[in-house]
């Protein structure tokens, strides 16, 4: 592949955001309307896939592949950008805690520049509703990156060095523009070079999700699947920086059916006031109508039903979940796969929660 045109998709790769257990007993007939979406994902080039779904408050997992053994709930994957919901979640307990305010500043270490627009500072707010004004990267991320895995050299200096190089696009407020280096400087901003060990005390622990991480245990590393690009294997991403973003993140269906399941019934998960206030609305483009909750991007289904959903994908892998609580159905797909042009198995997801839900 070549590596400007590879490098230039790292700004999408993390998620780039839409205008619109082992498998269990399916029951509803769900194995038979889960299947020809696996079957659509695999036509549509993805060496295997495995889809996730709630429905009438059941569980079904189901994989397929192209060769060997098909993937299953317990199949490792990376995230990518579903990751920025988890992110969003921490800020919501830091909220509730007291500790922060959605309008409080972004705030960073001494050495460390916070760009900020002509009216106002950039608040928690803006970044978690991309509407910061932020770019999608720092002005330096890509000068020297490996194309396969274009976070891996970036280090806390390098940060303090491209953000005076990094002018806002927008005024804070007043556009939506995606951007990992927002999110990035969230998980930055709730717990300066512990972003990680912070996510997994705030939100995957407490919402028993052991296989969201990203540090690849050795029994993780024995059930993880060999993520690719054009057709070629691809090494999984590394960031220790703008992690927030959910660039280095692993999951399985398992876990995140888990974690859609707390989404369709904050009623009975120990987050619950931190995951209501991530599906509020908290911001609406001016030129698109978008709707966005803290990390959620809001969409309407095809009966008028609204979905809150986010995608991911790392340079392997690509990612998608959305859920509608007023149905209690929910979706997660992922194939290990990334696609630079568009976003067929989003749109799989959209539909199966669809035709599921109605």
């Amino acid at each position: 592949m070549d590596r400007r045109r590879l490098l230039g998709t790292a700004v999408a790769a993390a998620g780039a955001a839409l205008i619109p257990g082992r498998a269990m007993a399916a029951g509803d007939g769900l194995a038979a309307r889960v299947r020809p979406y696996l079957d659509r994902a695999l036509a549509t080039g993805a060496p295997s896939a495995v889809f996730g779904v709630i429905r009438g408050g059941r569980r079904y997992v189901a994989g397929a592949g192209q060769d060997g053994p098909a993937p299953d709930g317990g199949t490792v994957f990376q995230l990518g950008s579903i990751g920025k919901t988890l992110t969003a979640t921490a800020l919501a307990r830091a909220v509730g805690a007291g500790t922060v305010r959605l309008d409080t500043p972004l705030s960073l270490p001494s050495g460390f520049t916070v760009p900020r627009g002509e009216t106002r500072r950039i608040t928690l707010r803006d970044l978690a509703t991309h509407s910061s004004g932020l770019p999608s990267l720092p002005a330096n991320l890509l000068a020297g990156a490996d194309p396969y895995n274009p976070y891996a050299h970036y280090t806390l200096e390098d940060l303090a060095t491209g953000l005076p190089q990094t002018p806002l696009d927008n005024e804070p407020g007043s556009t939506y523009a995606y951007s990992n280096l927002g999110f990035g400087l969230l998980g930055q901003a709730l717990a300066f070079d512990r972003v990680d060990a912070m996510l997994r005390r705030r939100v995957t622990a407490p919402l028993g999700l052991p296989d969201t991480t990203t540090t690849l245990r050795p029994d993780m590393a024995s059930r993880r699947a060999v993520g690719h690009m054009a057709g070629e294997a691809v090494p999984d991403w590394r960031d220790r920086v703008l992690s927030g973003a959910g660039t280095s993140i692993y999951s399985t269906a398992d876990d995140m059916l888990r974690y859609l399941d707390a989404q369709l019934h904050p009623e009975r998960s120990p987050l619950r006031d931190a995951i209501e206030l991530t599906q509020r609305h908290h911001f609406t483009d001016p030129a698109t109508g978008l709707r966005l909750g803290l990390g959620w991007h809001f969409g309407t289904l095809s009966d008028g039903r609204t979905m809150r959903w986010h995608n991911g994908g790392t340079y392997g892998f690509s990612t998608c979940a959305a859920f509608d609580r007023e149905s209690g159905t929910a979706v997660v797909m992922t194939v290990n796969t990334y696609s630079d042009t568009t976003r067929p198995f989003d749109m799989l997801v959209f539909a199966l929660l669809d035709e599921l839900g109605s």
